[in-house]
């Protein structure tokens, strides 16, 4: 599997992820040092690889890094987040 780095898009309001060839996105919206996680998409061509979840735990650590808390509006972001509870101090 060939996967690269989760990469901030503030232009396009996203983190992306670039596979194969094949652009993941998480978008969001940004407002008073809270990121809202609206959608989360990845390509059929990389399901079932893990690609978004590379993708959120990209995203959180960097929304980490930046001090940011989150809002989970997105079922993919939020699922991730239950599941990894380490990331749980990031919400809103």
């Amino acid at each position: 599997m060939t996967t690269g780095t989760v990469q901030d898009n503030p232009a396009e309001s996203r983190y992306e992820l670039t596979v194969d060839g094949h652009l993941a996105a998480a978008y969001y919206k940004l407002s008073d040092g809270v990121i809202t996680f609206t959608h989360t998409e990845v390509p059929k061509e990389l399901g079932g690889r893990g690609i978004g979840s590379q993708l959120v735990k990209g995203a959180l650590d960097d929304v980490r890094a930046r001090s940011l808390k989150v809002v989970a509006r997105c079922p993919f972001v939020k699922g991730y987040i239950e599941k990894h509870t380490n990331y749980a101090d990031l919400l809103s």
